[in-house]
């Protein structure tokens, strides 16, 4: 394994933007960068060996600060949204930045994924790692967080979270990075084969709220218990397709048990026979069908990002979870030690 590591530029303070380069014993690579703890790219080969980049981005890196679409970016202190950007904890109320329509999204336009992150590096990985103040976005507890990318000759790559509180606080974080399977730029994803190992999901309000009680996928648009492509019913005249422009919901996995490594499903593009495979501790999938990228900036080829041009596949908590008790907890207490994990594992079908 061979990690290398460049200035990529510097911020109007003069703070170092650095960009990491992991790459395999068969030249399948990743690459990070400190803004944002964030996957800048990610090479895998297709059945006949071509190895492309597969993971939408932008060529200036200026462009990953005020991104509003996350590419690729650790998202929090909340990940998703909270319904009227508040909640409350122990009888006292927090009212957070309402940053998307009537809520508060992904931490708040200050969050995680604005913030240069410290990082080095340890043999076959790439730590990140910050400390967010008590009071940063509203919200409680001095955190501090540590974001590891190991990747290996098996073409996996896990992403684990840990974190550490003073006091109460809630806390979900998770990766935003978009898939193209048939590489960065080269048209949209509707040709993508879909399987998720989960047999309910979250319908939403008009805001992407959940409406409380998760529905069954059977006889529905949202149904992907097996193999469709993700174009099929995305046009759909479905109530919640509408409301998002496509699929923008959380799938709630099957067997979830607390610190439990299942298997999520996989993403599959049958032209070039490239697949991800997905495992996660976390209870939830955020699906994300990149409805609105276009009008986000230009990718690394230099053209315009397009709408449903990537796939956010998201492992997470549940949205608004702080204010729906019947959920899993958000909760982080002192006495915890936050942990979660994320697998994709790339290869070939």
């Amino acid at each position: 394994m061979d990690i290398e590591q460049n200035v990529w530029g510097f911020t109007p303070e003069g703070e170092a933007v650095i960009i990491y380069t992991m790459t395999n014993s068969i030249g399948a690579y990743v690459k990070l960068t400190n803004i944002g703890a964030a996957i800048v790219g990610i090479g895998v080969p297709d059945k006949d060996g071509k190895i492309d980049d597969i993971v939408l981005g932008f060529r200036d890196y200026n462009d990953y600060f005020g991104d509003s679409a996350y590419l690729g970016k650790t998202v929090g202190r909340y990940a998703n949204r909270i319904a009227n950007g508040r909640f409350t904890l122990n009888g006292e109320e927090y009212k957070l930045a309402r940053n998307n329509g009537p809520n508060h999204l992904h931490g708040g336009p200050n969050g995680l994924a604005e913030k240069l992150w410290q990082s080095r590096t340890e043999v076959n990985r790439v730590i990140f790692t910050y400390i967010t103040p008590d009071g940063e976005e509203k919200y409680p507890g001095n955190i501090g967080i540590e974001v590891v990318y190991d990747w290996n000759d098996e073409c996996e790559l896990e992403i684990t979270y840990y974190a550490k509180t003073d006091k109460p606080t809630i806390l979900n974080l998770t990766n935003h990075v978009y898939f193209n399977l048939k590489g960065e730029g080269n048209g949209d994803i509707h040709s993508h084969i879909l399987q998720l190992n989960a047999g309910y999901y979250l319908p939403t309000d008009s805001t992407s709220i959940p409406l409380g009680e998760p529905e069954s996928v059977i006889g529905t648009p949202m149904d992907f218990t097996s193999d469709k492509e993700i174009g099929r019913d995305i046009n759909e005249k479905f109530e919640q397709l509408i409301i998002a422009r496509g699929y923008d919901h959380t799938w709630i996995l099957d067997n979830w048990q607390k610190g439990k490594l299942l298997d999520a499903g996989y993403l599959y593009e049958p032209t070039n026979g490239r697949i991800i495979y997905i495992q996660t501790t976390q209870p939830g999938l955020q699906v994300y069908t990149g409805n609105y990228l276009d009008g986000c900036g230009k990718n690394k080829k230099g053209e315009e990002h397009i709408s449903r041009g990537g796939i956010a596949l998201e492992c997470q908590l549940f949205p608004d979870s702080p204010n729906k008790p019947d959920y899993p907890s958000a909760v982080l207490n002192p006495e915890d030690d936050y942990e979660q994990h994320i697998i994709y594992r790339f290869g070939i079908k």
